[in-house]
C-alpha cells in the first residue's frame, strides 16, 4: 500500500482521499479511526472541563436528567442531551443500546444473550451494559 502526503496552502480545505480496489473491512476500519480520532466531547468533573476523544469513551448514560460519559477509569458529566450525542456519534461506531445509553462499539470485548431477549455487552475494562431487544439489530 502506498501512502502519500501533500502539503497544501492554508486557504484550501484539508481532505483525506483513499483510493482502493474495493471498500472492505480494513478500509472501513481506517475511515472509522479517522472519524473518531477528530471527535472531541467536553466532559465536566470537579469544576473542570476536560476534552475527551470519542475513541476513549466507553459509553454515555442518562441518569436522573443528567448525562454522563464513562471512560476506562473516570466518569464525566456531559452538557449534551443523549439524542444530541447520538447525532454527534452517528457513523462513528456508536449505537443506542437502551433509551438511556449509547455504547462505543470498539470498546466492547464481547456480547452475549441475557434474559427477555436482551443482550449484555462486556467492555474491555470489565464493565457491563444492557442492550435492549429493540436495539439488538444495531449490533
Amino acid at each position: 500500500m502506498k501512502i502519500s502526503i501533500q502539503e497544501i496552502s492554508r486557504e484550501l480545505e484539508e481532505e483525506i482521499l483513499i483510493r482502493c480496489h474495493e471498500v472492505d473491512e480494513a478500509i472501513n476500519e481506517i475511515v472509522n479511526i479517522l472519524k473518531t480520532e477528530t471527535s472531541i466531547i467536553l466532559g465536566y468533573q470537579n469544576d473542570r472541563v476536560h476534552r475527551i476523544n470519542l475513541r476513549d469513551i466507553y459509553y454515555f448514560e442518562a441518569v436522573d436528567g443528567k448525562v454522563f460519559l464513562y471512560c476506562r477509569d473516570n466518569v464525566f458529566e456531559v452538557k449534551h442531551k443523549l439524542y444530541e450525542l447520538e447525532e454527534i456519534c452517528k457513523e462513528k461506531d456508536c449505537f443506542r443500546a437502551t433509551k438511556s445509553t449509547i455504547l462505543n462499539i470498539p470498546k466492547i470485548s464481547s456480547v452475549h444473550p441475557s434474559c427477555n431477549g436482551r443482550f449484555e455487552a462486556v467492555f474491555d475494562n470489565g464493565e457491563r451494559a444492557v442492550i435492549s431487544r429493540q436495539y439488538v439489530d444495531h449490533i
